[in-house]
């Protein structure tokens, strides 16, 4: 009895993980806000005419754009490598939109396009690390270079053997020497 309710658990827990997955392999949310404002022009331009502004190019590009604009956002979903393309396509689609659909959606469709767009351009996939490296420890951090010439005390602190005066500073670390006279005649 204990065995089914923790299987469908388990089941779920594997979904949604599975789910969680896909998401984040791509630029989901700004996939959804293009599907979401491609499909808010197209129902505008469905309304009575009296609450139309603009019919649009001959109606044809009222039509086209927003459908154009839905599928550039299911392709965002779908296939994600292309994102840079169907991005800058989806932000240009949503600008012309002002213009051939009842003022973009009545502002509101024009903006999830825009914005989803914009959010798909700068979606990034995460790096994952190879198992290889994750295995292997951390590299130790090292004092920086630049930021024992801005503060040499840190320096001395960290017991380094060399200790400059406060009005000292030099692009290198190693102690002065004398420069050689040369050959002796």
């Amino acid at each position: 009895m204990q065995a089914g309710p923790r299987s469908r658990s388990d089941s779920w827990r594997r979904g949604w993980d599975a789910w969680r997955q896909w998401r984040h392999t791509r630029p989901f949310w700004g996939a959804l806000l293009v599907v979401a404002g491609g499909t808010e022009i197209l129902l505008t331009e469905a309304v009575p005419v009296p609450l139309a502004f603009h019919i649009g190019l001959q109606g044809v590009a009222g039509y086209l754009i927003p459908v154009v604009l839905l599928v550039t956002g299911l392709l965002l979903l779908f296939h994600p490598v292309q994102r840079t393309f169907y991005s800058l396509l989806a932000i240009i689609l949503a600008l012309g939109c002002w213009i051939t659909s009842n003022l973009g959606g009545f502002l509101l469709g024009m903006l999830a396009g825009v914005i989803g767009g914009s959010l798909a351009f700068a979606w990034q996939p995460r790096q994952r690390p190879d198992k290889e490296e994750r295995d292997t420890k951390p590299p130790q951090k090292r004092p920086s270079a630049g930021l024992a010439l801005l503060r040499p005390e840190r320096q001395a602190e960290a017991g380094s053997a060399v200790t400059q005066s406060p009005d000292v500073s030099t692009a290198d670390p190693r102690p002065l020497q004398a420069p050689d006279a040369g050959p002796a005649q």
